[in-house]
């Protein structure tokens, strides 16, 4: 079977890939590699798919379904395989090969997954629900990080702080107030943290999939170990084009804010600084790689904040 990276995948890489990378080149061979390691029936490439992996529907040997996730370094799959399997299936899709047992420890960026159903997430449902169960399925990845895991994952300060430092470079006069308050709302925010959590990272409604073991839980994340407010503010800015052509989405979102702050018991301004400095990051990102439909819808959102 031809293994070939879905578009929105290569847009996606295409856009942060550093010079001479050529990880979608060799993609197809590794992943034929890697089922052939483990013995896989392949039914499909998972389309559109995500934006950081090539995701490949397969059986195993005795006929279970599973997932096959391949992700370049860039993307820390090896962080997500120690974060799988410290949350065990616990609010999170169940990793079915243990951290020392890979088929090939040559390997790199290679996951086997438990099967979801990948095309049905909580985004299907009524916002308020929506909002409640993806809240739901967050709270339950809000663990101690496994002890000895510091280097694995990145904490809140460090990626925050690589964000910062491109922004601060990159981002024109006409975003420069945004982007100083999002600057001084992350230094304020990391000055006394409340509590160190490990973290999906990358958490949105789209990142909730329905499963068989329990009805809803999480994939794709990016690990990343810090305080509970950080994870929970991407997903303040779920369905943001639907907040932006509401008259009154500059109401709702606050509404939003202390409804998920009330619920999640975390304090509602951290939560809504970390929720300017998030928007504002990938508002000037977007503008950056040339995507400036979404820079205008972040930016106009992060202004009501």
């Amino acid at each position: 079977m031809a293994f070939a990276p879905p578009p929105r995948l290569v847009r996606a890489l295409g856009e942060t890939a550093p010079d001479g990378d050529d990880w979608l080149a060799r993609v197809p061979a590794a992943a034929q590699q890697a089922v052939d390691l483990r013995v896989l029936t392949v039914e499909r490439v998972q389309v559109p798919g995500g934006r950081s992996s090539l995701v490949v529907l397969v059986r195993r040997a005795d006929g279970t379904p599973a997932v096959l996730k391949l992700a370049p370094r860039r993307a820390r799959p090896e962080s997500e395989r120690v974060a799988l399997a410290h949350w065990g299936g616990v609010g999170a899709v169940q990793l079915l090969e243990p951290v020392a047992d890979s088929a090939d420890s040559a390997e790199e960026g290679v996951l086997l997954l438990e099967r979801l159903h990948p095309d049905v997430s909580v985004r299907s449902l009524p916002e308020a629900k929506a909002l409640l169960e993806a809240a739901g399925t967050l709270r339950r990845l809000w663990v101690e990080p496994p002890a000895g895991s510091e280097g694995v994952f990145e904490t809140v300060a460090s990626r925050t702080g690589r964000q910062a430092e491109v922004m601060s470079a990159s981002a024109g006069a006409e975003v420069a107030p945004l982007v100083s308050a999002a600057l001084a709302a992350r230094e304020e925010l990391l000055v006394a943290p409340p509590e160190v959590r490990l973290l999906h990272g990358t958490f949105r409604q789209s990142k909730v999939l329905a499963g068989e073991r329990v009805p809803w839980l999480a994939v794709g994340p990016d690990p990343v170990v810090g305080e509970c407010a950080f994870d929970l503010a991407r997903l303040v800015r779920d369905r943001v084009e639907d907040l932006i052509a509401s008259s009154s989405g500059a109401a709702i979102t606050r509404r939003r804010v202390k409804r998920l702050a009330e619920s999640l018991d975390v304090d509602q301004e951290r939560l809504r600084g970390w929720t300017l400095f998030r928007a504002v990051e990938s508002g000037v990102r977007a503008l950056r790689v040339g995507r400036p439909r979404d820079a205008e819808l972040l930016l106009e959102f992060a202004g009501w904040l």
